[in-house]
């Protein structure tokens, strides 16, 4: 992660598409550190909640699986009031009522976002890995350079974004994810396979707690043992794994699956 030193100094902090609860600890310990000494509030976007981030973030924007390349687009009306002339077609043209209904984030809170940020000088916008791997991803990117290149906002990721061109594809149709989702992340010191969720997603999926399951999807099927996590929040399920290691590892964090108790 590049930039460690502007995340510390920085007073407003964005992250999008970055589970912080298990995310680097340099990230971590930059925003504790902004926190600490600039009184920094934090914005956390994501599909996960935990409640063991409740007292770290400001405020919460939980939106779908899936639908990043229109939250980006909600972020791009929100942030960009200075850009070009297809720049601003592009945002007039946003059926904002739509992306916000299908991807679960409000319009009012962005209004609030855009409302705590105001007075602030130092902003950062965190791209996480769930970026990078979204079928939407060079879309996505283009929409946060742009909101980079026209905002006031610094951006901080694992690997570079750069602005080739400004021309926007319209946001794809924003398709929910149905049934059991697990959100899966890469840890390299993970020796455990372990899938963790709340009670809900116990239910949805007709498992119990310390049940060894059977994951399947068309990518690929692959064992699990499942624990019930107090603190999740969401019906979605985490799993902590290594690179390559079956198919949660690869592509696209969030994996709608079928789950069998065996």
């Amino acid at each position: 992660m590049k930039n460690l030193e502007v995340l510390k100094n920085s007073d407003f902090i964005l992250t999008f598409g970055i589970f912080l609860s298990n995310t680097n600890k340099e990230i971590f310990q930059a925003i504790q550190e902004a926190k600490e000494n600039n009184s920094a509030n934090i914005v956390y976007m994501h599909a996960v909640d935990t409640l063991s981030l409740k007292d770290f973030y400001t405020q919460f924007i939980k939106y779908e699986a899936g639908s990043e390349e229109g939250v980006s687009a909600l972020l791009l009306d929100t942030f960009v009031k200075n850009s070009n002339n297809n720049i601003q077609e592009y945002i007039d043209e946003l059926d904002i009522g739509y992306i916000s209904a299908e991807s679960s984030a409000g319009e009012e809170e962005f209004e609030e976002i855009l409302e705590l940020s105001q007075e602030k000088r130092n902003k950062v916008l965190i791209v996480g890995e769930d970026i990078f791997n979204h079928k939407r991803a060079k879309n996505i990117l283009k929409i946060l350079a742009l909101i980079e290149k026209y905002s006031d906002f610094k951006i901080i990721s694992t690997k570079q974004i750069s602005l080739e061109d400004e021309e926007l594809e319209e946001v794809e149709e924003l398709l929910p994810f149905n049934g059991t989702v697990i959100y899966s992340y890469i840890d390299k010191k993970q020796d455990e396979d372990i899938v963790y969720g709340s009670a809900s997603f116990a239910r949805i999926a007709k498992i119990e707690d310390e049940s060894e399951i059977l994951i399947k999807s068309g990518e690929g099927e692959t064992k699990k043992k499942f624990k019930i996590s107090p603190s999740l929040q969401s019906t979605i399920a985490i799993c902590a794994t290594i690179e390559n290691k079956d198919f949660l590892s690869v592509g696209y964090n969030y994996k709608p699956v079928k789950i069998e108790r065996l």
